[in-house]
């Protein structure tokens, strides 16, 4: 228990979110009563279930998650800088592809729109003596990596730069400021320089939070040593896919949806997927690789079926970690609910699924389907507004804040959506994304207006 009886600020939550914000507002702002609530140990309930992927490379409208990314990116490289043994970073970027006429549009259409955002300069390939010089991953480090993306319009240089990829490839693009990174490691080292800077960590559950005349006043936290109520003037949300219940204790109906989201990994002997190959995303709808006799004898069972029939796009995968692993995700299935379920319902036909659905963009993976190595799975919750972006800064309750809404992208924004929710809470200048963000965007007519005109283009 803890030995305050009264914060400055109690953070609900011991996820990558309220590890960010408490880091923010202890070691960047030296605010010293910080208490940190969680029944469980630290990034345990989802930030451990996350791809650790980031980018910068995300559409409109607007650029506010261009800026919000560039400033979570800058801080993590920061934060590399400082203890680089530690939180390591990778820059292998993203690989998006599309083996359609329409799709080669739509990916044009979508470069030229998110590098006119501020993800950096586009570099279209055709083929011609006028195309720009190609940088592979190999070629370049951490700080010295290209922004921007390159965007190949040329069959036969897509199979040049990336052989592994299927031939019915039509376009494919490289985002560059993007990449994965020890994302625990982060958490944990954002962890122990707050608490060297005063924070506590209290593994406690947060049972109800006190408002008197429309302001927060304390919360009551039940640990194994019993209750304890800790007076507070501020009070934030970073509790993940339990965010929804958390603001139902102030009486604010939090706008999420909490998506199941499962990944596989497996050990790659036959060394099919490159070490250097960015986060992979197959841009179209796949049918998965069967063989006829296969397809005939699924199409007959009810229950089987649905194999047969053509899943959604997104299929996606990167090499994992420093050996033979691949990690393979993908959302096939539409489960959102209002509040999670744990534990989280595992799906036994993953592992056939992802691998050959990934296989028709890669299909040296075939080799895998007579005989998969024993995969590991595991999954969270993505935990989305919307429109999916993130809900940062004051609640209608005063001395309330959300740090949420992260819905697929909690890891690699939390350093600069802490930082954002920081200066909210010390009342320093905000950047002039932070309206974006706010849960009063959706009073805005014209902002729920422009929400049914929403794209889906690069929100994985």
């Amino acid at each position: 228990m803890t030995n305050a009886s009264t914060a400055d600020i109690v953070i609900c939550g011991a996820g990558i979110a309220g590890i960010s914000a408490a880091y923010q507002l202890a070691v960047t702002h030296e605010m010293k009563n910080i208490v940190i609530v969680d029944p469980l140990p630290p990034l345990t309930l989802t930030s451990d279930k996350s791809s650790e992927s980031y980018r910068n490379w995300w559409p409109g409208p607007g650029d506010d998650m261009v800026r919000l990314m560039n400033r979570s990116i800058d801080i993590m490289e920061e934060l590399h800088r400082e203890a680089p043994s530690r939180l390591a970073m990778r820059r292998n970027g993203y690989l998006y592809a599309t083996g359609t006429p329409s799709g080669v549009e739509a990916m044009i259409a979508n470069a030229e729109e998110i590098t006119s955002l501020g993800a950096g300069g586009l570099r279209v390939y055709r083929n011609s003596n006028d195309d720009p010089r190609y940088i592979p991953v190999s070629g370049h480090g951490l700080f010295d990596a290209p922004t921007g993306a390159d965007l190949f319009l040329d069959q036969s240089l897509i199979r040049k730069h990336f052989p592994y990829v299927t031939e019915n490839a039509l376009a494919l693009i490289h985002a560059r400021r993007c990449g994965w990174f020890a994302a625990q490691q982060f958490g944990m080292y954002m962890l122990e320089q707050a608490m060297s800077h005063g924070a506590q960590l209290v593994k406690g559950k947060v049972e109800s939070v006190a408002v008197e005349s429309n302001r927060i006043k304390s919360v009551k936290v039940q640990t194994n040593d019993g209750a304890q109520t800790i007076s507070t003037r501020n009070f934030v949300i970073a509790a993940g896919p339990l965010q929804k219940a958390v603001g139902k204790m102030i009486g604010i109906d939090l706008p999420i949806l909490c998506e199941p989201h499962l990944k596989m990994m497996f050990n790659d002997y036959h060394r099919v997927v490159p070490r250097e190959m960015g986060l992979f995303i197959w841009n179209d709808p796949v049918m998965l690789m069967w063989s006829d006799e296969e397809r005939a004898a699924l199409a007959e069972d009810d229950e089987t079926r649905w194999l047969t029939e053509q899943f959604p796009a997104g299929v996606h995968s990167r090499p994992e970690g420093d050996g033979n692993t691949v990690l393979l995700q993908w959302a096939y299935h539409d489960h959102a609910s209002d509040e999670p379920v744990y534990p989280i319902p595992l799906d036994p036909q993953l592992p056939e699924v992802v691998l050959r659905g990934m296989a028709r963009v890669i299909p040296g993976l075939a080799k895998y389907f007579s005989q998969l190595p024993k995969p590991f799975i595991d999954g969270g919750y993505y935990a989305r507004a919307p429109e999916n972006r993130p809900l940062i800064g004051p609640l209608p309750v005063d001395g309330a804040h959300i740090l949420g809404g992260f819905g697929g992208f909690g890891m690699q924004v939390a350093c600069g959506a802490g930082d954002l929710l920081a200066k909210h809470i010390v009342g320093e200048a905000l950047p002039r994304y932070a309206p974006a963000f706010l849960l009063s965007r959706y009073k805005d007519p014209q902002y729920r207006e422009l929400m049914k005109q929403w794209g889906a283009s690069g929100q994985i």
